[in-house]
């Protein structure tokens, strides 16, 4: 029987991307929309501009909107997808908690908090372990799960596939940003086009951070953070979707572009829905992946890889996700689907 759910947030990019992933879902009867005050009480036809690749689901249009307040929420809803600003999830997130619901969330607050875990299911799924130590520690009935930024979880699988096969060392990465991840208002037009923006606030930080967390161990008690030298840098550039990076990984162990490329070809899926097989997609061709033509490998939830050369310490490559798929409504879903699989809902 299908897990009622719901969308905090719904009305916004990656709230639309998550109801467009949970309408047709086999696991999830999606019965529950909130958003701002402004939006309470309207259909979600009238309350959301939908921006989506594909038409407003039928049955999704005519629900009404309610406001974000625990008590606006079914009781019989189980599991909530959170897509809101990071200034509102971090005061309303762990109201829903203590109200006994479960959160997947995208925002970006309490990543990194010592009881919240980060998860991209494939990489450290038992970091959902964590919950144990959440719900003493707060007093929470229900519980809260994180997914990481969307360009931490472009890079970590193939990270997580090299560290696995060689040992990890230290980390270089230089970022191509789609303009999607700034949300719809993000980035003005005369800004971007026909430019680059070397800065986007906060997020090389979040990569540096993200990144050692996801990869580190937990111990039954904590996460112990990966002791990986983590450095990024950033850019913001006019595609669409697809954040393409540029990686540099120096090994413990020697490494060839070709051992590389097989630990990535390699790396486990999961029996997730949501998960894809390969998780990781390796190319061959040296001008690949490029965002136009791959971001939607795998339903937009697979990361591609290729480019890769030997380096002095390790390897160089380049990787690509969708990041409102993969890194951002698929990352929660997926995480939903891991919450629902271990028996958390």
């Amino acid at each position: 029987m299908a897990v009622s759910v719901g969308v905090l947030g719904a009305t916004g990019a990656v709230g639309q991307r998550l109801i467009q992933l949970l309408d047709p879902h086999p696991d999830f009867d999606l019965v529950a929309l909130t958003a701002s005050d402004d939006s309470a009480g309207k259909s979600y036809r009238e309350a959301a501009k939908w921006r989506v690749d594909t038409p407003i689901p039928a049955d999704v249009a005519e629900m009404t909107v309610t406001a974000t307040e625990a008590d606006a929420v079914p009781d019989h809803v189980e599991l909530l997808f959170s897509s809101l600003p990071s200034s509102v999830g971090e005061r309303v997130e762990p109201e829903f908690c203590e109200a006994g619901y479960v959160v997947s969330s995208n925002s970006s607050n309490d990543r990194n908090a010592d009881d919240v875990p980060l998860t991209i299911p494939e990489v450290n799924a038992d970091h959902l372990d964590l919950l144990e130590v959440q719900r003493d520690t707060r007093g929470w009935d229900g519980a809260l799960v994180k997914n990481p930024n969307c360009s931490t979880i472009t890079m970590v699988p193939t990270l997580a596939a090299l560290d696995r096969a060689f040992g990890l060392e230290s980390v270089r990465v230089a970022t191509l940003q789609a303009v999607s991840g700034a949300g719809y208002d993000g980035v003005a037009s005369m800004e971007i086009i026909d430019n680059a923006i070397p800065y986007i606030g906060g997020e090389e930080e979040k990569m540096e951070s993200e990144a050692r967390k996801l990869l580190g161990s937990f111990d039954g008690a904590e996460v112990r953070w990966h002791d990986a030298d983590v450095a990024a840098s950033c850019n913001r550039i006019p595609t669409l979707d697809g954040h393409l990076e540029n990686v540099w990984a120096d090994t413990r162990e020697e490494v060839t572009a070709e051992g590389a490329a097989d630990a990535m070809r390699e790396y486990p899926s999961l029996d997730l829905h949501s998960s894809p097989d390969p998780l990781v997609h390796v190319f061959e061709e040296p001008d690949r992946p490029q965002p136009r033509l791959d971001r939607m490998r795998g339903g937009g939830m697979a990361v591609t890889a290729g480019g890769f050369r030997e380096t002095g310490g390790g390897v160089q490559y380049n990787c690509l996700a969708h990041n409102t798929i993969r890194g951002a409504a698929g990352a929660s879903v997926l995480n939903g689907e891991l919450l629902l699989n271990d028996g958390w809902l």
